[in-house]
């Protein structure tokens, strides 16, 4: 059975209150944070770019995150930068 990942509306969290990590200064810079949903028994990951107008927030689970990191560290995404 899947289930659907939760929008940040339906986790009920206000983004302005998180703790956000930057990967750099000002807009267009990756932000990060990290949320624990008790009811759910669930970690989620944030992702938001600063200066986005609309405001969009990407919700990641921590299996997805950790395989994004892992990708990372073996160098999967170093053709994308170029």
């Amino acid at each position: 059975m899947v289930t659907a990942k939760p929008t940040v509306d339906a986790l009920g969290i206000d983004v302005g209150v998180l703790s956000w990590q930057r990967s750099g200064d000002g807009d267009g810079s990756i932000e990060i944070a990290f949320v624990h949903d008790a009811s759910r028994a669930a970690e989620w990951v944030l992702m938001r770019v600063a200066g986005d107008p609309a405001g969009r927030v990407l919700v990641y689970d921590r299996h997805e995150w950790e395989c994004f990191l892992d990708g990372v560290q073996k160098g999967e995404f170093d053709d994308a930068a170029g």
